[in-house]
């Protein structure tokens, strides 16, 4: 245990003399009788912080280290004083102008006490001080929680406002390079094959499907006959070439969407005739359908004796709202059987229709972009990534970046193993020669030198660490519809049954007013897991959860992608809060309220500055920031700004009636007397949504 420090051991430490340490307890309200009274750790450590600079107090003990003096904010402290007193606000026990001011702060940053003086020019000494006097031991280095920060600001009139700052959209110059090129060379776009993503419930024979269609054994390949990792492969169809993504699942086809890079082309949804709709199916096809992909639906094991394909169909209207394209609707449905071969043949054709349809297509020329579908550290190899072309040729010895890494092709390989020299769109190939890991998702743009290739990725690392995700909340909706211009408000809802599921949709559907559109883009039974918040990062969505819990890592997932979830164990409560949502989402209502009537009575010529006219104000008041509308035999003359409003030779801020002022405005100088002066105030009204079917705001 550490031995007490002292008065004069503390004082020799501080580089003062053990009176005023003395004088300074005592002003502290410490009681210490002389130079040999112990002092406690926690009147050491904040002395420390207000005496010492910030080398000195990492070693608290002070024991080892030699004497120093005074410095940093005891040094400020001056200039902390000076520059307060040029803004006219609060300095040490001085108060130099009643006028409370405002600070704005980020609600999603953390800020320590030394980042708050800095923005409010208080010196922390000061800070420090007066709380310790309440019996609360702050550092400079303490992060302050709201009601901290409230508490500090209310004792120095100051006014905080916490707002959500948005987020810094940085431009990715590469992007806007390569589509600049890609705009002037339309002549040389050629169509390309389609990139295909397969998705169903698990077991449903997604990767039995790829399995009969590049004819090979992947499935028993896989531990348990279930993916493990991702891949994508190529097929050839009566000539023409389709590539395939397999996944383990949705989640890293809605992650690589979140992060911009929208790799498929054509969704093959997998649902088992034996087993229908099942509620990875409804995450698969919400997940490709809020893409905004085109969606096939493949029957599978139809074989199985007990299928049933109608049912299935049946399925697939009431759980997902797809009509197959054999009862008048327009989404096509093949029924297949992945073990035998039967009816594959008719859903390849259907993907090359689909894709023809589609009228996808491609740059073939240039230096080559990509998007990568799948990384990892390779023991022999080092860093390898699967990736598929999407416009351009890449060659070996091209230098790339990709993400926050870059690097030089050393080989290229294609689904089979086959070393390549070049790859074109739409080729599912392997490449070695990235210096680091990339991250799956992210775009690889060949590089004209190495060179340029490196400076891009400093110079992205620094512009990656400005940028913060969307934070999207119901209680901030409204400032984002406003920013992306949307009125719909995206939400995920999950509940503990399908039928507290198929009420929340109802009374969701039924709150839905004629403004504003609620889009659902997934409702399903259950926790609320990562694929949730993935959906929702990439959809700007927030999920609502109904007597469900949240699984583990979720949350942490949620926070660092700028997701909200709310759970709620009342339906009502829920309704509410969407209500409220709502109505921060309608255009505010713009009118105007007349404050107060004035008369003309003189005008005053002032030699620099113009008109200033003399008036009555016989009802009501007038404040400076009011507007001011002239009315001269029943006509309006001038609608402005006040400029200066004076009481006698004095600026004032406000007059009450009946008292006499004088007034001059923005752009207008030809008063009359007897001129009628009308002032008024514009006021922002939240209008309440107009709701449907008869549902009215409670």
């Amino acid at each position: 245990m550490d031995k007490k420090i002292r008065v004069h051991e503390l004082a020799k430490r501080l580089n003062m003399s053990s009176k005023d340490l003395l004088a300074e307890l005592e002003d502290l309200g410490v009681e210490a009788k002389n130079h040999m009274s112990t002092l406690e750790d926690s009147i050491v450590n904040m002395l420390v912080e207000i005496y010492a600079s910030e080398e000195d107090e990492k070693d608290l003990s002070l024991k080892t280290k030699k004497p120093s003096k005074p410095k940093d904010h005891i040094e400020n402290n001056a200039e902390f004083e000076e520059e307060a007193q040029k803004k006219d606000v609060y300095v040490e026990d001085k108060t130099v102008s009643h006028v409370e001011r405002t600070v704005e702060l980020d609600e999603n940053k953390s800020i320590t006490l030394r980042e708050f003086c800095d923005l409010t020019l208080i010196p922390p000494t000061k800070i420090i001080k007066d709380l310790f006097m309440e019996g609360k031991a702050l550092t400079i280095n303490t992060i302050l929680d709201h009601p901290l920060i409230e508490e500090i600001a209310s004792k120095y009139s100051i006014r905080v406002e916490f707002k959500t700052q948005k987020p810094v959209e940085v431009a990715d110059p590469l992007k806007m390079e390569f589509d600049k090129f890609y705009q002037e060379n339309k002549d040389k776009f050629s169509p390309r094959p389609p990139v295909v993503t397969i998705m169903g419930h698990v077991d449903h024979g997604k990767t039995t499907l790829l399995d009969r269609i590049r004819k090979t054994h992947l499935a028993e390949k896989e531990a348990g006959g279930i993916t493990q990792s991702i891949g994508a492969y190529k097929a050839v169809i009566n000539g023409k070439n389709i590539t395939f993504i397999d996944t383990p699942g949705h989640e890293a086809f809605t992650e690589m969407r979140a992060r911009g890079a929208q790799a498929t082309d054509i969704v093959v949804l997998v649902v088992a005739a034996d087993d229908g709709v099942m509620p990875q199916t409804i995450e698969a096809y919400d997940h490709a359908k809020n893409a905004g992909v085109p969606v096939i639906v493949a029957i599978n094991k139809v074989d199985k004796p007990n299928a049933n394909l109608e049912l299935t169909k049946q399925d697939l209207v009431s759980k997902l709202n797809i009509i197959p394209d054999d009862w008048g609707g327009d989404t096509p449905v093949v029924p297949i059987s992945a073990k035998t071969g039967k009816g594959v043949d008719e859903l390849l054709e259907m993907i090359l229709l689909v894709s023809e349809l589609k009228e996808i297509k491609a740059c073939a020329v240039g230096r080559a972009r990509a998007i990568i579908i799948e990384s990892k550290l390779d023991k022999f190899k080092g860093p390898v990534a699967t990736v598929i072309i999407k416009d351009g040729v890449l060659k070996l010895g091209d230098n790339f970046v990709a993400g926050r890494t870059c690097g030089k092709v050393r080989s290229i390989f294609d689904d089979t193993g086959r070393s390549l020299k070049e790859a074109h769109p739409a080729d599912p190939i392997v490449i070695m020669g990235f210096e680091d890991l990339p991250d799956s998702g992210s775009i690889l743009y060949v590089m004209p030198s190495q060179k340029e290739a490196r400076e891009y990725i400093e110079k992205y690392k620094d512009e990656q660490n400005q940028v913060q995700p969307k934070r999207v909340r119901l209680e901030n909706i409204f400032e984002l519809s406003q920013s992306e211009g949307q009125k719909v408000l995206n939400l995920i809802i999950k509940a503990d049954t399908f039928g507290a599921l198929g009420a929340l949709k109802t009374a969701i559907e039924k709150t839905e007013p004629e403004e504003i559109k609620i889009e659902i883009v997934h409702a399903g039974i259950g926790n609320i897991n990562i694929n949730d918040v993935l959906l929702a990062s990439a959809d700007q969505a927030v999920i609502l959860g109904f007597r469900v819990g949240v699984e583990p890592k979720t949350e942490l997932k949620a926070d660092q992608l700028g997701v909200q979830i709310k759970n709620y164990e009342i339906i009502f409560e829920l309704i509410e809060d969407i209500k409220a949502a709502l109505a921060g989402m309608m255009e505010p209502e713009i009118i105007e309220e007349t404050v107060g009537h004035a008369r003309v009575l003189q005008i005053f010529n002032i030699s620099k500055i113009g008109n200033i006219a003399g008036f009555q104000l016989y009802e009501g008041h007038v404040e400076k920031h009011c507007m001011a509308r002239i009315v001269r035999n029943k006509n309006v003359v001038f609608d402005g700004q006040i400029e200066a409003l004076k009481h006698f030779k004095d600026d004032v801020e406000n007059l009450e009636a009946p008292q006499e002022g004088g007034l001059r405005l923005t752009g207008f100088e030809t008063f009359m007397p007897n001129d009628e002066i009308e002032f008024y105030m514009k006021k922002e009204i939240r209008k309440s949504p107009t709701y449907k079917k008869g549902e009215e705001k409670k």
